[in-house]
């Protein structure tokens, strides 16, 4: 029972990260049609301004942790409206967006260094304590990152369910042609949903570094999660990427816990690669049927 729980608590946080990575770049996909590679920088550039509200200008860690996201959903936005938009409707922009939000990622991953250096910090948002279940000890800085991911991810789902903005994001990843036909403007629609997933990012990078370290490269991993998540789960299905990462967080700290933590990772690329080939539209993606 005691390593049942242990892996569950590890399982459950990690699922909570992948998440909130993988909710942002499935809703920017499933939108725009857009597989953003600079997604692990907004994770950093979020943790970063988590880090700097509180070390640099003294902000209590709540406010601070607001900074950290309202981080993320600029750089988001500058994204979008220095790059994207100039790029949407052109021929072979699913390509060429992928080659420019890469340059965006070295680019951003490079001033971050040239400004913090890259030595590892520790990210000040944390809170200390822990309780225990049992013989587990289970940190609080856990338990709340499974709360504030789970209250962010009921307010994307609210958001896109039962909101104005929700219904124009809705209509938009559906066709775009109708979406302005009823009126949608969808190029303001494009940028809110990227900042809305820089915003997630932004989260998601300040709970990651919060369990491990600051880092200019820090996003890196936690992306490719959230892409073997989305694969996993179907490109563009924001309902099940939340299942699908849930899952894959269990699986993954089941893994570390018997075979060790070096194949968590390995693992997890492997089954991505498995699930291209034979379910390349994931599990609760559905196959198109273009009839001509």
């Amino acid at each position: 029972m005691d390593i049942f729980l242990q892996v569950m608590v590890t399982g459950l946080t990690l699922g909570a990260l992948y998440a909130l990575a993988a909710t942002g770049l499935a809703l920017v996909w499933g939108t725009l049609g857009m597989f953003n590679m600079a997604h692990g920088i907004f994770m950093t550039v979020g943790a970063y301004g988590a880090f700097v509200a509180v070390d640099m200008f003294g902000f209590p860690r709540p406010f601070a942790f607001v900074f950290g996201l309202a981080a993320g959903g600029i750089i988001g936005a500058a994204t979008y409206l220095f790059v994207a938009r100039f790029m949407i409707g052109r021929r072979n922009f699913e390509t060429n967006i992928i080659v420019a939000t890469a340059g965006i990622a070295i680019l951003a991953q490079d001033i971050i260094l040239k400004i913090f250096g890259a030595y590892p910090f520790s990210q000040p948002v944390v809170i200390d304590g822990k309780f225990s279940i049992g013989d587990v000890i289970v940190p609080t800085q856990r338990v709340l990152i499974l709360v504030g991911a789970a209250l962010l991810l009921l307010g994307v789902n609210i958001l896109l369910t039962r909101t104005k903005l929700g219904r124009a994001i809705r209509a938009t990843a559906m066709s775009i042609d109708a979406a302005r036909l009823m009126g949608v403007r969808t190029s303001r629609t494009y940028l809110q949903v990227i900042v809305i997933a820089g915003v997630l990012a932004g989260a998601a990078g300040i709970m990651v570094s919060s369990l491990s370290t600051l880092s200019p490269q820090m996003g890196g991993n936690p992306m490719l999660m959230a892409f073997v998540v989305c694969v996993v789960a179907g490109l563009g299905h924001i309902g099940g990427t939340g299942l699908a990462a849930i899952g894959l967080g269990i699986l993954e700290a089941t893994i570390q816990y018997f075979l060790g933590v070096q194949y968590g990772f390995p693992v997890m690329l492997l089954l991505v690669i498995l699930f291209l080939i034979w379910r390349p539209n994931g599990l609760f993606g559905k196959q198109l049927v273009v009839r001509l």
